[in-house]
């Protein structure tokens, strides 16, 4: 048994000893109130984060999500028609298209080439059109970000997940080595102690 569990049956229970017995329903009681303190000393009061984190440990599920597949399931078609613009509207294609949709939209006016010129210059409705798609592209781009922004919390809450959990289990593992080290370091004193009597009562 770890000592941090040892510790913690010995303060409840000041007749415990090392070589005493517990019940497993008992010791995984303790186990998960010693982790839980653990956490406490470490972060304060425990978050919902953190609280999935020791139900994992006691119930061996994986926390690890997915976090793109189930963001995604959750949006709407707008959501998915807002993703779908902000892309186009930050690339080059966009940006060449549009170039040469103004660039002839420009010549056309001016030079009068296949039609009469409905826009003559200063181009007010090039004007018009231009800020119409400024102001409707701007907040369609903004909520975009929001989700982006949301898709990135959850991939952060799902690595401080897995995280606190690989943490915790290491923590248990080196208590456990060590401990066992220890106990292994005191048998061998023990058995030098014994091989050394042995050796004295031969050579008496």
């Amino acid at each position: 048994m770890r000592p941090a569990i040892s510790a913690l049956i010995g303060r409840d229970h000041p007749q415990w000893s090392e070589g005493s017995w517990i019940c497993p329903e008992d010791l995984e009681t303790y186990r998960r109130r010693s982790l839980r303190e653990l956490l406490s000393d470490a972060n304060g009061d425990l978050g919902p984060l953190e609280q999935e984190v020791l139900d994992s440990l006691r119930t061996g599920d994986i926390v690890t999500a997915a976090p793109d597949i189930t963001f995604d399931e959750k949006a709407t078609f707008g959501d998915r028609m807002a993703d779908r613009v902000a892309a186009f509207g930050g690339s080059w294609t966009f940006i060449l298209s549009f170039s040469l949709v103004c660039g002839l939209w420009m010549m056309l006016n001016v030079t009068g080439w296949l039609f009469k010129p409905f826009d003559a210059y200063p181009f007010i409705l090039l004007n018009l059109v231009l800020s119409t798609l400024a102001a409707i592209q701007a907040p369609i781009i903004m909520m975009s970000q929001r989700r982006q922004e949301a898709r990135d919390r959850m991939r952060a809450q799902n690595d401080y997940r897995v995280n606190l959990k690989a943490e915790l289990e290491v923590r248990q593992l080196h208590e456990k080595i060590d401990h066992q080290l220890s106990q292994q370091s005191s048998r061998l004193e023990r058995l030098e102690r014994l091989q050394e009597k042995l050796i004295d009562r031969m050579t008496s």
